[in-house]
């Protein structure tokens, strides 16, 4: 005889199917039979209680970068999944798989605007991979299989299932089955054997061929075929923002991070090349600048899971449909073992200058009573950490410097907002982080405007005791737009400097252990305080209000467009 269940039942157990024992959410109305049935599942199911529905989805991102599972988050209907499309949003463009699960009202009620309905579908289709809405309680397992099927598979990303009131209490048949297949979803292609053996006689004939790792890297778990086909053909690896630690910061091979704040060597020879290879990334404009200007040298081989993003703002040679593992595992045996000496070096020619002109001046200045530089406290955070922790950042000059002077010696070692670039993403995405690799640490760069956006998640570490590391990068500016408006607004600084809080005070509010750090006297002994201490803790670090982030590619420039400062361009006269 089947068993008769409710549909929030049935929404509890299909999660268990699925290997959830973590949840996001914050409950309201039209989720309340949900969360009333969750009361019988707490000793199966952790739920996290954060301040705000958009720091649940920052978290489940979080987590879902870390563990590569799909983040879950439940809210309720109306403002509360209004809340939720930041995060969604911030999901869709950097291809993070996670399951969101709004309340809806009833379906009696859809249309008549009633308390709290909002048009979730509409809203959620444009940034979301799935989006449907359950009318009833049989259809829960289903669209729960489906969902986790749609987020985790291929290009991962978002999924929304909008729960009507009347499909959590309604009663269904009880039945589960797992999600394998759906018509006309290819999550894996076939990949050509011909695309492949055409990429490899491209690689095997270049002479000064390059590597472009994306996230698509780390989404499949490729880290260790990717090493192995640099080393092998002796091809320099660079990295984008969100393909940052899919190779070794000291890897012999691995020259810098590419884009707007990247690092010389991969930018410039960028226009260099003979041969690209991009592997997991989308050529956004960041990364390439004047697309009319880019990489006039080489051909350019483009490796994706989403065949959409083919040709789509760079023209291609050659492209291989599929997931990043498995296409360099057919690739691998295809590349003849061979060296590029000259060309690597030209890297670390590059580099070189950089080192003197930019890094010496923002990591190892040399007046010990000047202010102090977002680049050292970055790169003096890591080395307390050993050059192990998981380094999640907010967005603005904290995002890149910290990006730029943190290493990473493990694979999943960078949270961060990409393509959205969203304010406010960092302090719930570094608890997610931390609820997802409890012995890792973690540790947190954000700016003072940034960490205001989310701060009520500090709550959420006083309640769960989340030990996450803060290192508040703090200008009393919003310090990339006053960048902006010096270097391309004639100084005129509108609505950028901030009046800020006592931000030590707040912490210690939540039960946060904090200091300010004044001066660079002090720096050392701060970190390792931090570091040492067992739980959350905030360093406020208080920053000369001038700090600029360079190199710098101004917007709309070539990707070989240097600065080095406002008023001096690489190469150097």
């Amino acid at each position: 005889m089947s068993e008769k269940i409710t549909g929030a039942e049935a929404l509890f157990r299909s999660l268990l199917e699925e290997g959830v024992d973590l949840i996001f959410g914050y409950p309201g109305g039209s989720i309340m039979p949900v969360y009333d049935k969750l009361y019988d599942y707490q000793d199966r199911i952790k739920h996290i209680l954060v301040r705000h529905e958009q720091g649940a989805t920052h978290a489940a991102q979080g987590y879902a970068r870390v563990t590569g599972r799909p983040g879950v988050v439940i809210v309720t209907s109306g403002p509360a999944a209004t809340n939720a499309i930041t995060g969604l949003s911030d999901a869709m463009m950097d291809s993070t798989p996670m399951v969101v699960i709004t309340g809806q009202v009833a379906t009696s009620a859809l249309g008549s605007d009633a308390f709290q309905e909002t048009d979730v579908m509409g809203i959620t289709q444009p940034i979301a991979k799935w989006s449907y809405q359950i009318r009833r309680a049989e259809d829960v397992p289903w669209a729960v299989a489906r969902a986790f099927y749609i987020a985790s598979t291929g290009r991962p990303g978002p999924v929304v299932l909008d729960f009507a009131k009347n499909a959590q209490v309604g009663l269904m048949d009880w039945n589960y089955e797992k999600c394998r297949f759906i018509r006309s979803y290819i999550p894996y292609p076939e990949i050509p054997q011909e695309d492949v053996e055409r990429v490899a006689a491209m690689i095997n004939a270049a002479e000064r061929p390059m590597i472009l790792s994306g996230h698509g890297i780390m989404i499949s778990g490729a880290e260790k075929e990717l090493a192995t086909l640099a080393e092998k053909a002796d091809i320099p690896v660079t990295a984008t923002l969100l393909g940052l630690s899919t190779i070794p910061s000291d890897h012999p091979l691995y020259k810098g991070m590419l884009g707007m704040h990247g690092n010389i060597g991969p930018n410039v020879n960028t226009n260099r090349a003979d041969l690209i290879i991009a592997i997991g990334m989308r050529f956004d404009d960041r990364v390439t600048g004047d697309t009319a200007k880019y990489a006039p040298q080489a051909k350019i081989v483009h490796i994706d899971i989403d065949a959409s993003e083919f040709d789509k703002n760079i023209k291609t040679a050659a492209t291989i449909h599929g997931d990043a593992r498995e296409v360099l595992e057919r690739l691998i045996p295809l590349v003849k073992e061979t060296k590029h000496a000259e060309w690597v070096k030209s890297f670390d020619d590059a580099n070189a200058v950089e080192h003197e002109k930019v890094v010496k001046r923002e990591v190892f200045p040399d007046n010990p009573t000047g202010p102090m530089r977002m680049g050292e406290v970055a790169y003096k955070v890591s080395k307390a950490t050993g050059d192990r922790a998981i380094c999640v950042t907010d967005v603005g000059q904290n995002q890149m410097f910290s990006s730029r002077y943190f290493r990473y010696t493990e694979p999943r070692s960078i949270i961060t907002s990409g393509g959205l670039g969203t304010m406010g993403f960092g302090l719930p995405a570094a608890i997610g982080a931390k609820m997802a690799a409890p012995d890792r640490t973690v540790c947190f760069f954000t700016g003072d405007g940034g960490l205001q956006m989310t701060i009520q998640e500090l709550g959420t570490i006083l309640e769960y005791k989340t030990d996450v590391k803060i290192i508040l990068l703090n200008n009393n500016f919003l310090g990339n737009v006053r960048q902006w408006q010096e270097m391309f607004f004639n100084r005129r600084f509108s609505q950028t400097p901030l009046v800020n809080p006592d931000f030590v005070a707040i912490a210690k509010a939540y039960g946060i252990e904090a200091e300010n750090v004044d001066s660079r006297e002090q720096l050392d002994a701060a970190i390792e305080r931090m570091v040492s201490h067992k739980g959350a803790y905030l360093l406020n670090v208080n920053i000369e209000e001038d700090d600029k982030i360079f190199p710098m590619t101004p917007p709309g420039a070539s990707v070989d467009t240097i600065l080095l400062t406002p008023d001096e361009k690489y190469p150097l006269n």
